[in-house]
């Protein structure tokens, strides 16, 4: 398959510090990759940099064979930190991303199709203030679906969230995607979900941070991580980061 993603040889120092040190990988059309390692590798400047949020000091990001200068409209972040305008409800929230040719009635039609798609039926006129944190990151996650990206870029977006929950939206977002195609980029510091999620999962080394590990994962979806083959993938990978 054709390369959706391409990061070729990025690098990246702050005051000199060097953060990101000639990291190579690419991403397929419809591909699901995680990125895991230690905290402070530079996980999350990775990421902005392959979004188009940081420029790299070296190197380059393709989106379709096209060099990355900018945030691309074919992409959008989900971070752990909430993407949602407290001012306005759910179905305003889901109305604000969406193109200026539509009606507002054709608005209101597809938010409260996405509203509905992540289990949010019955709050379209709801504020932030009034979801619980599970509601709040399933309306955090419909607006982004809602203007149809071909990339997410998923930033930790579930850490804040208790386990119970955590698995909650692994599984939503999981059936969300069996709906919708998506190339999804997640970057997460926990073993377990990146197993869970992805397709193919690359491990980064502590910083100046490389890639120092890719492992596939055949597992169809829904995986039990009990199995022996997820435990001892999980043990590989464990064992790359030095644990």
């Amino acid at each position: 398959m054709d390369a959706k993603i391409s990061v070729n040889q990025i690098k990246k120092k702050f005051n000199a510090l060097p953060v990101v040190d000639g990291v190579d990988f690419s991403v397929a059309d419809g591909e699901f990759v995680a990125i895991v390692g230690p905290s402070g590798c530079g996980k999350s400047t990775l990421m902005k940099i392959v979004a188009g949020f940081e420029h790299p000091d070296e190197g380059s990001v393709n989106i379709d064979g096209k060099p990355m200068t900018r945030p691309s409209p074919k992409g959008i972040v989900i971070s752990q930190h909430g993407s949602v305008f407290p001012w306005l409800t759910v179905q305003q929230n889901l109305m604000f991303g969406l193109n200026g040719d539509q009606q507002h009635g054709e608005k209101a039609a597809l938010a409260d199709h996405y509203a509905e798609m992540v289990g949010l039926k019955g709050f379209e006129n709801a504020y932030p203030h009034e979801l619980s944190g599970g509601m709040l990151k399933r309306a955090e996650i419909a607006r982004a679906l809602v203007v149809k990206p071909e990339i997410l870029y998923m930033d930790e977006p579930f850490s804040a969230l208790d386990a119970l929950m955590n698995l909650k939206m692994r599984n939503e977002l999981l059936r969300v995607l069996s709906e919708e195609r998506h190339t999804v980029l997640l970057i997460t510091h926990d073993v377990e979900e990146a197993i869970y999620l992805a397709d193919r999962i690359l491990v980064l080394s502590p910083r100046p941070t490389r890639i120092q590990g890719s492992f596939k994962v055949d597992q169809p979806h829904p995986r039990k991580l009990s199995t022996p083959e997820l435990q001892q993938l999980k043990e590989d990978i464990l064992s790359q980061l030095g644990l």
